[in-house]
């Protein structure tokens, strides 16, 4: 068995082409043909934050949130750290929350810029602005991105954040109901966003619990399994083991996927609408520039070459 770089870079893709591609589905008409267009550009570049990670400084905690970092037992975090960026600063410093995460205010920040983008009608930013959103919206669902304990490394259960976030999602996908409705506009970004890490905080204590339960009754060799990926061999979690943490959840991870998508179509909808609706068809039938697309090869080229600045989850 080989433990390949490569394949753990890749191992997480899944779940956000997945996000980001059925998001442009839930869009009205006056959007829909132009993210119609551009499609695969959506659904592809869903994973460039994360290529990011081993070329940027500073990318990686804009995919996560430590909330319990800052509370002791039995405090509820999301009193305790305040919502709006500027009080958070004042409270416990910049360089403190950039040690334990941003994703929620950065979230925020996105759809500033894509607002901005739609109003420029700048073409390559709208496209680099949706994709990205979709990925840091589809972080903001995780329950283990809003923990210290993100890899169950506190807890002797590491590798969980690949198993939830990653396996059962592959594993599970082609049965998860898409039928989700349409964006809807929302009025307070700030409080949906923080919603939605709420709930997956909510979520972590389920996380941890039922794995470590099932880890009990699991044989240790029936735990694991062995899959070709490429030509390389690679440890996995077995598909018995997966299957029955997926079932005990009780549908947990389609939840999130599905509201994570819903979200991203939200939040590119509200930042349209907040831009004046500009008349997106002026933008159909045009190609994104050789700039950005000298940018992507560049950032692919880094993410092959680089190593991972920041956590690594696998």
């Amino acid at each position: 068995m080989q433990e390949n770089g490569e394949f753990q870079k890749r191992w997480g893709f899944f779940g956000h082409k997945r996000i980001n591609r059925i998001a442009v589905f839930t869009l009205p008409p006056p959007m829909f043909g132009f993210y119609k267009e551009h499609l695969e550009y959506i659904t592809d570049h869903a994973v460039d934050p994360d290529k990011r990670r081993y070329a940027v400084d500073g990318e990686a905690q804009r995919h996560y949130i430590d909330i319990d970092h800052y509370v002791k037992e039995g405090e509820d975090p999301f009193e305790v750290v305040p919502r709006r960026w500027k009080d958070a600063v004042a409270k416990f410093t910049e360089d403190t929350l950039q040690a334990y995460g941003i994703v929620p205010w950065h979230i925020k920040v996105m759809k500033y810029k894509l607002q901005r983008a739609f109003e420029s009608k700048n073409i390559d930013l709208i496209l680099k602005y949706s994709a990205d959103i979709g990925h840091y919206v589809g972080d903001a669902h995780v329950p283990l991105h809003t923990t210290e304990n993100y890899n169950g490394q506190m807890t002797g259960q590491k590798g969980i954040h690949g198993l939830w976030e990653s396996r059962l999602v592959e594993l599970n996908a082609e049965d998860y109901d898409y039928f989700i409705g349409k964006a809807e506009y929302i009025d307070d970004i700030e409080d949906f966003i923080w919603e939605r890490v709420r709930e997956s905080h909510l979520a972590v204590d389920s996380v941890l619990r039922i794995e470590k339960e099932l880890t009990e009754e699991f044989d240790p060799d029936a735990k694991y399994s062995y899959e070709k990926r490429g030509n390389v061999t690679v440890q996995v979690y077995s598909y018995e083991f997966s299957q029955e943490y997926h079932r005990r959840m009780y549908g947990m991870v389609e939840r999130r996927l599905r509201k994570a998508i819903l979200a991203v179509g939200s939040i590119w909808y509200t930042a349209w609408v907040d831009a004046g609706q500009p008349d997106l068809t002026e933008l159909q039938n045009k190609e994104p520039s050789e700039a950005l697309k000298e940018e992507l090869r560049q950032l692919d080229a880094d993410f092959h070459a680089g190593e991972h600045k920041g956590r690594i989850c696998e």
